[in-house]
């Protein structure tokens, strides 16, 4: 057992800070460990939260699954020994500078940088959403505070519309949307009431999933389940008291109002306020890195990783897993004064859960490259890979990935 990790004073300097400490951040300090001789490892990682979520089984907890308690553990658990703990947020980034400052006003410099400070969730980006989520039949899998209430209005259905949404922005766990839908129908129809109900995705996309090979699968899907679909739309402001959803047609322009008896919203996503303010980044405010290496195309001594970063890729757990040891490898190279030579594939996988007991494994690289792990077809859903999702992953992330060892 690990002994968990105190937050600890600080220093001025670090020959590298990791801003983040979520899947990314701790995944790359724990692989920078046992990368490094001891003597150079000089890490701090800045992370204000006390807790770590395995944000992937929230699926799972809004069906009825599994609670939401068992993804929840302490964020000490899971820093590496001999990394400073900075328990603070980062809200500002001075590449010029070699720098970074914090929430309490702490200046702290570098010599190597590492971002790995996610996504952020715009919960006011729809009007009225804030105020009603939780209550209503509003609900969504994207806060742990709000997850289980998801699973209270599905299995309280009683009949009428279900609508679940995908914003036009990028978010992170792309087929979540989905998801919780397939499991909504398949509860619907153990509870007896889905010949009174009607289901609805209204995605601001223009299809149900971007690569043809899965998209085939889930079109079949939705035709078996009798799903309504209404893509190129977008859901725009919420009523949670008097139940009315504003959806925005993309096409025309149009808006119109669509009553509901519960509805699953995907919130709006956006850069970090810091990194979107600062010096690395893109003019759409993502950490602007070579889509290979993961480092900075801006300042040599920066890397970034996970659902902050411009690359065309899945903003997944699973992207994370094969972007860090890039990362890693990459900046042991420069601090050794080689040339920067591993590459990321743009490698990202979607468990994409059609029901309970069902699954299709998802896995694709940069352009839509096929990328599958296992000697079967992982196109059709499958017991086995739903069983993964449930079990075995889960296991991967907390005893191997965020120590190093995936």
């Amino acid at each position: 057992m690990t002994t968990p990790t105190t937050p600890q004073a600080t220093k001025d300097h670090y020959r590298i800070v990791i801003l983040g400490g979520g899947s990314a951040g701790l995944t790359i300090a724990a692989r920078l460990k046992k990368a490094l001789p001891k003597a150079d490892y000089d890490v701090a990682i800045v992370e204000p939260s006390a807790t770590h979520d395995y944000q992937p089984l929230w699926t799972l907890v809004g069906g009825g699954v599994c609670r939401k308690e068992i993804t929840r553990r302490s964020e000490g658990r899971y820093i590496p020994a001999g990394a400073a703990w900075i328990q603070d947020k980062a809200v500002e980034i001075r590449g010029a500078e070699n720098r970074i400052v914090t929430g309490s006003g702490q200046s702290i410099s570098y010599d190597y940088l590492v971002v790995a400070l996610g996504i952020r969730i715009v919960w006011d980006g729809i009007p009225g959403l804030k105020e009603t989520l939780g209550k209503n039949g509003v609900c969504s899998n994207y806060s742990y505070d709000t997850v289980d209430y998801t699973w209270e209005c599905i299995r309280n259905f009683k009949g009428g519309t279900a609508i679940f949404t995908m914003p036009g922005t990028p978010v992170k766990c792309g087929g979540a949307p989905q998801k919780i839908m397939y499991l909504a129908d398949d509860a619907f129809r153990k509870q007896g009431v889905r010949d009174k109900s009607r289901i609805v995705f209204v995605s601001a996309l223009k299809q149900i999933f971007a690569i043809e090979r899965y998209r085939k699968t889930l079109e079949a899907v939705i035709a078996r389940k009798g799903l309504e679909m209404q893509f190129q739309h977008e859901l725009t402001a919420i009523d949670g008291p008097n139940r009315k959803a504003t959806i925005l047609d993309k096409q025309t322009g149009e808006t119109a109002e669509m009553q509901f008896d519960m509805i699953h919203v995907t919130p709006p996503m956006a850069p970090p306020v810091a990194i979107a303010a600062s010096d690395i980044a893109d003019a759409a405010g993502w950490v602007d890195v070579d889509k290979y290496t993961l480092r900075s195309t801006k300042f040599a001594n920066v890397y970034a990783a996970g659902d902050c970063i411009n690359a065309p890729c899945a903003k997944t757990g699973a992207a994370v897993r094969k972007q860090a040891p890039v990362v890693v490898a990459n900046l042991v190279a420069q601090m050794q004064s080689r040339e920067p030579a591993a590459k990321y594939d743009g490698y990202g996988s979607c468990p994409l859960v059609t029901g309970y007991g069902r699954l299709v494994m998802a896995e694709f690289g940069y352009d839509g490259s096929i990328l599958e792990t296992f000697p079967i077809d992982q196109s059709k859903e499958r017991w086995s890979m739903y069983q993964v999702k449930r079990h075995l992953l889960p296991q991967l992330y907390w005893n191997g990935m965020l120590k190093g060892r995936a």
